[in-house]
């Protein structure tokens, strides 16, 4: 995907010409970090609008920020999903957490926050604290199973989760008996679709 057909595609989807520059910036700052560290693959980089921004910022569909007000990106990485749909809710009184435990991408993370100017918290660790928050998002983090363990240990009350899945999802959803308290629905990804977005309603 060009950066003409993903912007396109990101005004579509509600991102402000503020925003949209600050993605481009973004993508800029990313390849440059990239060279040094290895953030996300060489192969990727080919893609980054596609693979990587429009593919995070197709979240923004399924929130409603007068329902939930907090998210937590579990294995942010280089800030997908998380950092996309914290320039994407910018203005709002939305409050993103990306979860990381890279020390690099930290610090790749604490500088876009910076440079672009990104309301956002950076934390280290998901598994000591009680992390607070509406909505859990991530892509490419761990197994359903895991990401569901997790959810239930750091989230002490109702809340959603989002994961950018790949084809396999309904596969790994039918492997995973899902208590009474859960409910869940598939959506066809926007940028492939072979690939699929989990949305999992979690009742305390």
């Amino acid at each position: 995907m060009t950066e003409h057909d993903a912007i396109n595609v990101l005004k579509k989807l509600g991102f402000s010409d503020i925003a949209v520059k600050k993605l481009i910036k973004f993508h800029y700052y990313l390849i440059k970090w990239n060279s040094k560290y290895n953030l996300i693959s060489k192969n990727s980089e080919k893609d980054i609008w596609g693979r990587h921004i429009v593919d995070s910022a197709q979240l923004v569909g399924f929130i409603n920020p007068l329902k939930a007000n907090t998210i937590a990106d579990l294995g942010s990485g280089a800030g997908f999903p998380g950092l996309i749909l914290a320039i994407f809710f910018q203005d709002s009184k939305f409050h993103v957490k990306l979860v990381e435990k890279s020390p690099v991408k930290r610090a790749f993370l604490n500088d876009m926050i910076v440079k672009l100017d990104i309301k956002a918290d950076i934390l280290d660790n998901v598994y000591e604290d009680e992390v607070s928050a509406d909505i859990i998002v991530c892509r490419a983090f761990k197994k359903l199973d895991k990401i569901m363990k997790i959810s239930r240990e750091i989230l002490k009350k109702p809340h959603k989760i989002m994961i950018l899945k790949g084809k396999d999802a309904q596969a790994e959803i039918n492997n995973l008996p899902l208590d009474k308290n859960c409910s869940y629905k598939l959506e066809t990804s926007i940028t492939d679709s072979k690939s699929k977005i989990l949305l999992v309603e979690v009742k305390k």
